[in-house]
């Protein structure tokens, strides 16, 4: 239940637990501390599930149930929890020294009899930097969550403060969070641009699975059916990887062909076959290291090869591969990718938009991402602008300036409020529809003819295209000094990568000679 805070407010229930747990980190790093509580929080989630269904087969057993058949489980969906590691056993043990050292054998009993679960529990409990009272009152806190509601109710209420909780930790680790993290008003704004109705929705550096929640959060609130959507992911993060399939099994989807490895998904493409309808995704930016020197001839590279130094359009083009003939995607990019001309980005750039295949482009305000400061921007693409679900939108391209949107939640950090979201995603929808009825907002949005991005040589920042707001009567200095600056940290970075390869070849031939 909500408590009033200092100001007279209600405080929500997930903000009143996160105090709680965060008050019992004591020493602990919260990188570390992220698998102590998501861990039990899962398994409270998988406990009262299936206490659910065991007390239902138990009233059933004269009718031939039997609450300890495990295939009565599976057959509903339902993890099997063996005895020794059900909540109301290690809540009896939450006062004892040893309760780290249960939990361990309750992790462990529980991958034994549940094999999709096989390497994602964390083992962590018996750490001797976790304080055995302040883990007992962890349990006691965590077992509080939602207690008293009816079951199906504990479920949503759990799956919800998983997820808050996901959103804090990354906040409190700042830029390592952001590595597996994607604040959620973005991850908000992609999937409702994109509306993921019906079909395969895919992310191939997924996280901890925060577009797959999205997705399937948006179908249910639009009163479709959640079984209409099936997801596919990878990650190169084992221990990210945990946290996804935590995340979507307590949320109750399907994680089945959600995989790991850690090459990645260009050097190790986990869904090679994969056509789909939808790709949400935020790789990481500017990656240099992402093995490009040994896919020289990749066959996904149809729209130019992409420099070894520099993942960006690589990460593209493999999104486009992955599409189905009208599939749609949604990604996050750093801004400096509507403009490089670097080792050839330019002629795959121009590649694309000859090509008819960038729908809209969202220059995003900064300060949104947890680990970066660099710009960021939004890209649509569609593989058939032509199709009749959407009016036919070939040679042109939407652009939404939205740099000025958001609110600061922290000194270093800001969110798209709900308003900002409706807002962007509206813009879109009016634009693409067959019945919307789109206008041109000063410094806001244009409808762009592919010609006009041709005469501006294929550069595509919003602020190009939008110009200036009728009422624009001051800039905003700071902001576009901050952009800059970080443009040029990563120019300075290429140089410097190049003028090491420059000199590496000069101390071979020097050598040779």
């Amino acid at each position: 239940m909500a408590k009033k805070n200092g100001n007279g407010t209600e405080e929500p229930l997930e903000k009143q637990l996160w105090k709680a747990a965060d008050k019992l980190r004591k020493n602990i790093d919260a990188a570390e501390y992220k698998h102590v509580v998501l861990g039990l929080i899962f398994l409270k989630y998988i406990s009262d599930a299936f206490e659910e269904l065991y007390a239902r087969l138990k009233a059933e057993e004269a009718q031939g149930a039997d609450p300890e058949d495990k295939d009565e489980y599976k057959a509903e969906n339902v993890f099997f929890v063996p005895p020794v590691a059900r909540w109301s056993l290690l809540v009896s043990y939450a006062k004892q020294p040893s309760i780290g050292i249960t939990i361990d054998a309750a992790m462990d009993a529980i991958e034994a009899e549940n094999p999709s679960l096989k390497g994602v529990l964390p083992k962590v409990y018996a750490r001797q930097n976790l304080d055995p009272t302040s883990l007992g009152e962890l349990i006691d806190l965590v077992g509080n969550i939602a207690l008293g509601d009816t079951k199906a109710r504990s479920a949503d209420v759990l799956g919800h403060v998983f997820e808050y909780f996901l959103g804090e930790f990354a906040l409190a680790e700042g830029k390592k969070g952001g590595q597996f993290y994607t604040p959620r008003s973005v991850v908000e704004l992609l999937v409702e641009m994109l509306e993921p109705y019906q079909g395969r929705v895919f992310d191939p550096c997924c996280g901890s699975g925060g577009m797959f929640v999205q997705s399937e959060k948006f179908v249910t609130e639009h009163q479709g059916k959640v079984n209409d959507i099936s997801i596919y992911g990878q990650e190169s993060n084992q221990t990210t990887w945990r946290l996804c399939k935590m995340n979507l099994a307590i949320r109750g989807i399907d994680s089945s062909q959600v995989r790991w490895n850690n090459e990645g998904s260009f050097l190790n493409d986990a869904h090679k076959d994969l056509k789909a309808d939808f790709i949400i995704a935020n790789p990481p930016f500017n990656v240099s290291d992402w093995g490009g020197d040994l896919l020289r001839k990749d066959g996904r590279w149809q729209y130019g090869v992409p420099p070894t130094g520099n993942a960006n359009y690589a990460w593209i083009q493999h999104f486009l591969y992955h599409l189905a003939p009208s599939g749609q995607a949604g990604f996050v990019l750093a801004k400096g990718s509507l403009t490089s001309k670097t080792s050839g980005e330019g002629d795959i750039r121009k590649a694309l938009i000859e090509n008819n295949l960038i729908d809209c482009v969202v220059n995003l305000p900064a300060k949104l991402f947890l680990n970066t400061q660099i710009p960021a921007s939004l890209w649509f693409m569609n593989r058939n602008r032509t199709n009749g679900k959407f009016r036919n939108r070939s040679n042109e391209i939407l652009f939404i300036d939205a740099r000025n949107l958001g609110h600061l939640i922290n000194r270093r950090t800001k969110e798209l409020s709900p308003e900002d979201i409706k807002k962007i995603a509206e813009t879109y929808h009016n634009w693409r529809n067959v019945d919307g009825k789109h206008e041109d907002i000063a410094g806001f949005c244009a409808s762009t003819p592919t010609e006009k991005v041709k005469e501006l040589d294929y550069v595509l920042t919003p602020g190009r295209y939008v110009g200036l707001p009728d009422d624009e009567d001051e800039f905003d200095f700071n902001q576009r000094f901050n952009e800059l600056k970080a443009e040029l940290e990563e120019q300075l970075k290429e140089e410097a990568r190049l003028n090491g390869i420059i000199s590496a070849n000069l101390a071979k031939i020097k050598t040779n000679e």
